[in-house]
């Protein structure tokens, strides 16, 4: 399967939320979970988050068609930019919707200043900040090195039982984790950079 067949799949998975048992491979997404699996599963989540704090990271809704960025990216730019689609401002919304119902307030939230993360993130979230340690390293762009440090210490000195959404792109999410998430998919990491829970929202 392609890189572009595997994003079109992950876009249209369901995933469950649930927590992964200590030792436990990277799950696959599955397809096809029902609404009542899937909300059990995303009300756990929101119950570890509860409980354990630590950082809800979140790859961007979907997107128009393409990999990357089209020729001639220019940073703060959106119009260079690739962008959310329809579709991935309705997931945002009910991101944003969903954490409501959850009664979850994260003490930050944090975003890529890629435009495809900004606009998931202020839909979802309203106020955010932008953060350029999560901003892409695709295809060489940034310092991948640099950036997955600065994550890491962000969270080792985050207090316990603080919560920050970190909304930004696969290639620092797969840095950290050594997970692949789907477009719109959340790692739930702890404060070890160590994977929690996994998952799209409902």
């Amino acid at each position: 399967m392609n890189r572009r067949d595997f994003l079109q799949g992950a876009v249209a998975a369901v995933g469950s939320l649930g927590a992964l048992p200590s030792g436990a491979a990277d799950p696959v997404v599955a397809k096809g979970v029902a609404k009542g699996a899937q909300a059990k599963g995303a009300e756990a989540l929101a119950q570890i988050w509860r409980r354990e704090g630590g950082v809800l990271m979140i790859r961007h809704a979907a997107t128009v068609a393409g990999v990357g960025d089209p020729p001639g990216f220019v940073l703060g730019q959106c119009s260079t930019q690739r962008n959310l689609s329809d579709q991935g401002r309705q997931e945002s919304r009910q991101l944003g919707a969903w954490m409501r119902t959850q009664r979850l307030q994260p003490d930050a939230v944090l975003s890529s200043q890629w435009c495809r993360c900004q606009d998931t993130a202020r839909l979802a979230f309203g106020a955010f900040e932008d953060w350029s340690p999560l901003n892409s390293t695709f295809a060489g762009q940034g310092d991948a090195g640099a950036q997955e440090r600065a994550m890491r210490e962000r969270l080792q000195n985050m207090p316990a039982g603080r919560r920050e959404v970190w909304v930004t792109h696969q290639v620092n999410m797969t840095a950290l984790t050594d997970a692949y998430p789907g477009l719109g998919e959340g790692f739930l990491v702890d404060l070890h950079g160590r994977l929690l829970a996994r998952g799209r929202m409902p």
